[in-house]
């Protein structure tokens, strides 16, 4: 035996990465390798199933640096390539073996060279590129890790890039813990999306989600470990206090930070929560339409938590610095234009609904002018900005005047300084007075609001759905004590009708009411909400109208409420009312003075620049407010502060426009060996795809022929029904799926009945038309069926089924038309954190060597039509060839592995480049620049290939050629 074959069976830990698929003995028991993470201290984490019969479908985690024998032995064993057992297949069409090569290459992660997309239009979505592009940067190779801001502007579908980025990288197998963090009112809708559009589920983890499961799991357990992917709201997770002692001792593979400008305050609960959650994962996917706060510091801190070292000057930096980690698209880009044809409707105008105020409300007009906001400035208030909080409030109703007077009335009296707070309080009882008594029939926009749900069709005997926005919980929760009733809705209807949601709700009630408005069949007509549902929120399902009860003073907010229901997958066109309180009293300040002047720059700036946020320069909806109110107080109209304040950010309008544009030359990038020789894409077209070898050329055709090979009695064992003409797919889950299944929302499984049927299917249409009728129903938006990805639980399960078909390290021998023997070969490299750099296919026939595996196969005839002859094989000496095999296949890796290197080589000295310019002056950012460089060093290549041998194909004219 020569040196190469002696050494060639490596201890797992020393070098060599154990790939998915792969057969390990622990323990004196056979698993199944599902992955394979590096650890600090304990070698590497395997996750792997039972399946020899003792330990059949458990799942397990080992390290390879605890596993030992009393002797001292490494316990895990990975078998020797060369002393593999050849089995002759006697499967028909030789089913089994094609199945088991296909299992194999599924199971195989994509190499870190592999830059294109493999699963992009396999999803239940639309092709769109541009929705495709981040997932293009992540994978790129311009930084070390899978690491990226999504700021797309309002509407154009984050959830989905988001999906897609994650899809690609489990492919990779660096997803197989996720962590997502979103706004609690949108849990559910994120957790909807990931599963029912790409099949990856996600355990929701809300205020009342942890609590149950840590009854559920065993004392002591980290809930965070339990499950693999996970979901939790960030109001939930920023309690460092009580979850850091979880987070902080717990590696992720890829974590999401939706709204992720509620990151930026330096000292705030979320910083921290990022700053702990940054450093303890690998693939870190932040995502917000409002990412920048107008200050170059600011937005420097939020970079660095995904490249410490993108930026030197965090005063001074350009668009060239965060490139590799920024993308930026609003609807008027190009890319975006060109493909939303038919996906989006266009909006319609920012109608001005004009409402003259009601003598009753003149006389607060007139109480306000006269006292609070004289035009020569004094008013009674010690408190500059507090008469615009009064103005604002009755803006929005006498109801909302009424809460803030006696709010102000209750601060005052507890100063308890007669002397300094009598005028004041003297004022606020007049206002007390005038607010005292008023109903709706006092309230000109009550009845204007009334006026336009009828013309807009909202009814007892209408499907019209409609959202109310509006700043203020009194106006929210008197509008909807008193609207259905003025709209002639009664009994039963009269209570559901309407929903208010605002931020005082539980998690849970939020994510109640968001689902309820999107399901068709709910009795839900008229959804009055405050601007807690302003971001990330979907609305746009069943209705297409919108109207502004009051109007935020912010251009921000405007957008982010229309964007609500103007969105990616809008078939109507958006319609957008504000009612406008007006009065005649001289100096009066209604809604003409500052509303309806924003509305008008927020529709302008939206047709013009696809979004309004960098009109002011402030990038914030707060800063917003607080600028415009101080600059009215300065005498100031709407668009002389809006000039002001862009001026005041100077210089910083122009560096901010760089970071705003989109993120241009993503599609320049090569996407594999395949394409290196091809010239760059242009931005129009799709993003390259991923050489992906395939025996099957559809995922239906695999998951046809595993059920005929692992349950050839399924009807009989699984009770399956599959209809040919829809392809729907029925069939109760045996114990191990059901165990699996578990990964699944809890709602989803409970809903749907799960473990006692399991309806899925390989028709997208029919995917999707289930998708539309659970939207259509009154009780729950999960659809019944659930569309087969490969990513999904049924088609990971089959594979896994295939792959232990054969015993332990086995590999089949298939007749073939072949002249010689021909040994397949798995070849992989890894890096120094156990990834694969390199996969190689490969088919050796003597001392030759091809990587083309799936090429020679169907050369050889290997194929569903093919005839299984049964004939006998030399099985001694076809196994007697395995060593020089081995040799040959080691020796052809070992020529090319430098050229295949160079895919990763140029992104890695790139990146040392820049860590060599970027100069840290304390000692915690001369460690953070070490761990960047230990973390360059450990993605490149290292130590020798891992082989496998996977089929031998002998000749179908005799046993001459190898007797």
């Amino acid at each position: 035996m020569t040196a190469q074959q002696s050494s060639r069976q490596s201890a797992p830990g020393t070098g060599t990465s154990l790939p998915p698929g792969a057969q390990i003995v622990v323990r004196d028991e056979e698993w199944l390798v599902k992955n394979v993470t590096r650890t600090d201290h304990d070698g590497d984490r395997i996750e792997a199933v039972g399946i020899s019969e003792f330990v059949r479908d458990q799942e397990a985690v080992f390290f390879t640096g605890l596993e030992r024998t009393r002797d001292g032995v490494p316990g895990i064993e990975l078998m020797d390539p060369a002393k593999t057992t050849l089995i002759s297949d006697d499967s028909p069409n030789f089913r089994r073996s094609r199945l088991f090569l296909e299992a194999i290459l599924r199971k195989t992660p994509l190499p870190q060279s592999e830059r294109g997309l493999a699963l992009a239009d396999s999803f239940l979505l639309d092709s769109l590129p541009y929705q495709q592009r981040p997932a293009q940067l992540a994978l790129s190779g311009r930084n070390l890790r899978p690491r990226m801001l999504i700021a797309d502007v309002v509407g154009l579908g984050k959830t989905l890039e988001i999906g897609l980025t994650l899809a690609e990288l489990i492919r990779r197998g660096r997803g197989e813990r996720i962590l997502v963090v979103t706004p609690q009112h949108v849990l559910e809708q994120f957790q909807h999306e990931l599963w029912t559009r790409f099949a990856i589920p996600l355990i929701r983890l809300d205020s009342a989600g942890i609590e149950r499961i840590q009854r559920e799991i065993p004392a002591g357990r980290n809930p965070f470990t339990f499950f693999k992917r996970v979901i939790v709201s960030i109001d939930t997770l920023k309690n460092t206090d009580q979850y850091k002692h979880h987070l902080e001792h717990i590696r992720w593979d890829a974590v999401v930070i939706d709204e992720s400008h509620n990151l930026i305050n330096r000292g705030s609960l979320r910083n921290q929560l990022a700053q702990l959650l940054a450093p303890q994962t690998d693939a870190l996917i932040l995502a917000s339409a409002t990412p920048h706060n107008g200050n170059a510091r600011s937005f420097a801190e939020l970079i660095a938590l995904l490249d410490p070292a993108a930026i030197r000057d965090p005063e001074r930096y350009s668009a060239e610095d965060i490139k590799h980690l920024f993308i930026r698209r609003t609807k008027v880009s190009a890319e975006v234009r060109e493909k939303m044809s038919g996906q989006w409707a266009d909006r319609g105008p920012s109608e001005s609904v004009h409402c003259p105020a009601t003598p009753a409300e003149e006389k607060i007009f007139e109480e306000l002018a006269q006292v609070w906001l004289p035009a020569e400035g004094r008013s009674v208030s010690e408190v500059p900005l507090f008469p615009y909080t009064l103005l604002k409030s009755f803006l929005s109703s006498h109801a909302a005047l009424s809460s803030t007077v006696e709010t102000r009335i209750k601060t005052l009296e507890k100063k308890n300084d007669p002397d300094a707070t009598a005028t004041e309080l003297a004022a606020l009882q007049r206002l007390r007075e005038l607010t005292a008594g008023l109903t709706s029939q006092d309230s000109a926009k009550f009845a204007a609001l009334v006026e336009q749900l009828k013309a807009i069709g909202v009814g007892p005997r209408s499907e019209t759905r409609v959202v109310v926005f509006s700043e203020r919980v009194q106006t929210l929760e008197w509008l909807r004590s008193a609207v259905p009733a003025a709209l002639g809705f009664k009994g039963k209807a009269l209570k559901e009708a309407a929903r208010v949601m605002h931020g005082g709700l539980s998690d849970e009630q939020q994510m109640q009411c968001v689902e309820d408005f999107g399901l068709a069949d709910a009795p839900v007509r008229i959804l009055f909400t405050g601007d807690v549902a302003s971001e990330g929120v979907n609305l746009h399902r069943q209705c297409h109208q919108l109207i502004h009860y009051d109007v935020p003073w912010s251009l921000i907010r405007i957008e982010q409420r229309n964007g609500r229901i103007d969105r990616y997958g809008q078939v109507h066109k958006p319609q957008f009312r504000a009612l406008i309180l007006t009065s005649e009293v001289d100096g009066a300040k209604d809604d003409r003075t500052v509303a309806e002047r924003l509305l008008e720059r927020e529709d302008e700036a939206h047709r013009s620049l696809g979004t309004a946020e960098a009109v002011s320069g402030l990038y914030r909806a707060e800063a917003e407010e607080k600028s415009l109110i101080q600059d009215l107080l300065k005498g100031r109209t709407v668009d002389e502060s809006l000039q002001h304040t862009a001026d005041e950010a100077g210089g910083a309008d122009d560096f901010l426009a760089d970071f705003f544009a989109q993120v241009d030359d993503v599609s320049a990038e090569p996407a594999s060996e395949a394409s290196t020789s091809a010239s760059a894409p242009d931005e129009s077209s799709a993003p390259p795809k991923a050489h992906v070898p395939r025996l099957f050329t559809t995922t239906r055709e695999f998951v046809d022929e595993a059920v005929r090979e692992v349950f050839p009695d399924a009807q009989q064992s699984l009770g399956m029904d599959r209809d040919p003409e829809n392809g729907l797919i029925s069939f109760k889950p045996p114990v191990d799926l059901v165990h699996r299944l578990k990964a699944l929302p809890p709602d989803y499984r409970r809903e749907q009945r799960l473990s006692e049927r399991l309806l899925v299917t390989l028709n997208r249409k029919l995917a999707d038309r289930a998708l539309v009728r659970a939207r259509e129903s009154g009780t729950s938006s999960w659809p019944e069926i659930s569309l087969l990805t490969d990513l999904h639980p049924v088609v990971e399960w089959l594979t896994d089924k295939v792959l232990v078909k054969l015993g332990r390290q086995e590999a089949p021998v298939i007749t073939a038309d072949v002249e010689a023997p021909v040994y397949l070969v798995q070849g992989i490299y890894s890096n120094a954190l156990g990834r694969p750099t390199v996969v190689k296919w490969m088919a050796v026939t003597g001392e030759d060597v091809t990587d083309d595996m799936v090429g020679t196969l169907r050369e050889a005839g290997i194929g569903p039509t093919m005839a299984n002859p049964l004939r006998p094989h030399d099985v001694d000496g076809l196994r007697a060839g395995i060593p020089t095999a081995l040799d040959a296949a080691e020796a052809f890796l070992s020529r090319h592995s430098s050229e295949w290197d160079k895919a990763l080589l140029a992104p890695i000295e790139e990146y040392r480049q820049r860590l060599g310019q970027w100069e840290q002056p304390t000692l915690a950012g001369e460690e953070t620049k070490d761990d960047l460089s230990r973390l360059a060093d450990s993605l490149l290549t290292t130590g020798r290939p891992m082989l496998r041998v996977l089929a031998v194909l002998d000749s179908a004219h005799g046993s001459a050629a190898h007797a």
